[in-house]
């Protein structure tokens, strides 16, 4: 596409080192040297980009910009550089977690650039990488077993991932923790919030896959709700966790229910039943953000509750449409009552119950129609 590719992601999930192999010309704001040559404006980077030599039409070359956002007059930066130069070149953008936060408000840059959210590695992905195809969802392929429990252990980042240390990912998850929770909030906080935005971080740390009661949270960190609300929004920000709505076609009254809350690394979930759930909503997360991203449709993460609080995990929405519910379960085969109930309420194609612990099973999920029992080895398979 003639338009710039802005990638976003949570830190450490592997984006500059995507970019970086497919860059002719990468150049880094937190590097000196390009620092410079950025701040020395358009024509500088033109040429070192070698913008200026004559190009066959199918070697475009491609200039990825690292931690631009870092760069106070980035947006009028790129807006001139892709007016000027946007022909002759393949403009990629990255940065850490924040860069999807900064990119928002006021935006100049509409309509030059389409965003790409990039995930921690999922159960599908790490079966095959190709991008998905006009039809959404994968024939359902076997994981490898070992591979199947280093994510379960270790989480879908790759450095973890691939060094499959119980002990390295403990210091791996503090680390990322501390970094997320002091350096990163500072930017996108006032600094006298910062102490207690830490706290409320670290109480959600352990509330993975629990509904988020503000009023609760408020008399535990000692601010207001609305104060909370907004907290939360910034730590969702920076990819520290994510939240889930209700789905009701009434739009304004989803609004003002409270959502669910997970974390984006399930890894450090204690409970195996939160971990479970929290590991299922990362990649339907990954699946519905992609769909979306690649111009499949416009996709949605949701959970269903009524007033008798019967409830299913998982709603995915498609077109402002129910299409399949998602029930996680650790372990068993007996089917949730309120799958059946909430398929007949929403009309949704699909309703699967997903069990952690069940064996592969070689069969099309979506084949389905009527409230199904699916390992999650199958089901994950057929996602992004």
């Amino acid at each position: 596409e003639r338009q710039m590719c802005f990638v976003a992601g949570p830190r450490q999930v592997g984006k500059t080192t995507s970019c970086r192999r497919l860059a002719t010309t990468y150049l880094d704001w937190d590097v000196q040297e390009h620092r410079a040559l950025i701040a020395a404006g358009q024509h500088a980077v033109a040429e070192r980009a070698g913008l200026e030599l004559l190009q066959a039409d199918d070697e475009a070359p491609v200039l990825v910009l690292d931690e631009l956002h870092k760069y106070p007059r980035w947006k009028n930066f790129l807006k001139g550089f892709f007016d000027l130069h946007g022909e002759r070149c393949h403009i990629v953008v990255t940065g850490s977690s924040r860069l999807d936060a900064y990119r928002r408000g006021g935006d100049s840059l509409m309509g030059r650039y389409f965003l790409y959210r990039m995930h921690p590695l999922s159960v599908a992905e790490l079966l095959n990488t190709q991008p998905p195809g006009e039809e959404l969802v994968r024939p359902p392929t076997r994981p490898d077993e070992s591979s199947w429990q280093a994510l379960w252990e270790h989480g879908g980042y790759p450095e973890p991932l691939a060094r499959n240390s119980a002990r390295f990912s403990r210091r791996w998850r503090t680390l990322r923790r501390s970094q997320l929770l002091n350096e990163d909030l500072r930017d996108l906080t006032r600094v006298q919030e910062v102490a207690l935005v830490e706290i409320l971080g670290q109480l959600l740390a352990d509330r993975s896959g629990e509904q988020l009661v503000y009023s609760n949270l408020a008399a535990d960190v000692q601010a207001a709700p609305n104060s909370i609300k907004a907290w939360i929004e910034t730590l969702c920000a920076l990819h520290f966790g994510f939240v889930v709505r209700p789905w009701y076609r009434n739009v304004s009254r989803a609004l003002r229910k409270e959502p669910k809350w997970y974390l984006r690394d399930w890894s450090g979930v204690a409970d195996e039943g939160s971990r479970a759930e929290t590991f299922i909503a990362n990649h339907l997360l990954k699946a519905v953000e992609g769909w979306t991203d690649w111009g499949l449709g416009a996709f949605e993460l949701r959970y269903v509750r009524d007033r008798n609080k019967r409830e299913v995990d998982f709603l995915v929405v498609r077109d402002a449409e129910p299409w399949f519910l998602v029930e996680v379960k650790k372990s068993g085969t007996a089917p949730s009552p309120g799958l059946a109930y909430f398929q007949q309420q929403t009309r949704a194609a699909h309703a699967f119950q997903v069990v952690l612990d069940q064996p592969y099973v070689e069969a099309d999920c979506f084949a389905h129609t009527a409230p199904t029992v699916v390992p999650a080895r199958t089901f994950l398979s057929q996602l992004l």
